[in-house]
């Protein structure tokens, strides 16, 4: 594993990388996080019965809007040209959904960064929809799923070892 921080210079000043000389190979990343609510508050959801509209729709497109909002929200991201932005949200038990976005694009850099901000922001947008009946939502476990492609290669959370 490299310990280099690609994000600092010589000297410990934050930069942005220079991707340039990287090669052209497709990139894809999965990131998810975990929305607890009351199981009132997710059965309302389920069925449609908030006064904001359709919940889950909305937070889908927030999650895309943000994957492709990222780097004006992260400070060195690079502005990337997604292919293709997926957000899922499913139920899995009486009081948590499961956020997750997929980011891919062909390009010199990847798309990890984009995958997290669009699977918070959609975690988040539940949330504002929802905090009007349950104000004690949690969002947790927000982290990277998988990533495949570039220098370094795929990675998965399942074949990391405790």
């Amino acid at each position: 594993m490299n310990n280099h921080l690609t994000h600092l210079d010589g000297k410990g000043h934050a930069h942005m990388v220079d991707v340039s000389d990287k090669e052209i190979t497709k990139r894809t990343a999965t990131a998810s996080a975990i929305v607890e609510m009351n199981a009132g508050t997710l059965t309302k959801v389920i069925e449609g019965g908030l006064p904001k509209g359709d919940v889950l729709a909305t937070a889908r497109i927030a999650g895309i809007q943000a994957s492709k909002k990222t780097a004006d929200l992260i400070p060195l991201c690079h502005p990337l040209m997604l292919t293709k932005v997926k957000v899922e949200i499913d139920v899995i038990s009486t009081t948590q959904l499961k956020v997750s976005c997929m980011c891919s694009l062909s390009g010199k850099t990847g798309v990890e960064m984009e995958a997290l901000t669009g699977a918070s922001v959609a975690a988040l947008t539940l949330y504002d929809m929802c905090k009007a009946i349950d104000k004690g939502i949690l969002i947790k476990e927000l982290g990277l799923v998988s990533k495949a492609g570039g220098k370094s290669g795929d990675w998965s959370k399942e074949n990391v070892s405790s």
